[in-house]
């Protein structure tokens, strides 16, 4: 399969590299992204390795260097050396939606259950308009976090 994005490093690029990975005092992920964006150069100086070879060199998956090489022609050489920032998810859980969540668990279960379940739980929740949308295993997470058993 023919490469997507490729990679075509500058002289004053591929020096920046080289003295990035002797200067020892970086990050380790910056060290090895630098010794992957050499390998993959594909100019006139560099070996141009595939992902499967530098994948293998430095003991990553194929994806981290596909990954490595899109960051690099999309966002530019600075964004390829640092880490992609990770999207903030919105907590379903403040400290007044999991007293409830006890309380509704530590209530009589629904009429023809022994006892509360997951499932059941999150259900509850969104009927009465404690969350818009919950998933049984959020509500697992929570419940173990807070070490309250439903057995």
């Amino acid at each position: 399969m023919p490469k997507k994005w490729i990679v075509e490093l500058s002289q004053e690029e591929r020096t920046e590299l080289e003295q990035l990975i002797q200067k020892g005092k970086v990050a380790g992920y910056k060290i090895r992204q630098a010794h992957m964006l050499l390998q993959a150069d594909e100019g006139e100086f560099g070996p141009s390795w595939s992902d499967v070879q530098i994948a293998e060199a430095y003991r990553t998956c194929e994806s981290t260097v596909r990954n490595l090489r899109k960051r690099l022609v999309e966002k530019g050489f600075e964004s390829a050396l640092e880490r992609e920032k990770q999207i903030n998810r919105k907590i379903k859980f403040d400290g007044e939606t999991e007293a409830k969540l006890v309380a509704l668990a530590c209530s009589e279960p629904p009429e023809g259950y022994s006892k509360w379940s997951v499932r059941l739980l999150a259900n509850r929740m969104v009927q009465l308009d404690m969350v818009d949308e919950i998933s049984p295993m959020s509500v697992q997470r929570l419940m173990k976090k807070t070490n309250l058993s439903l057995g």
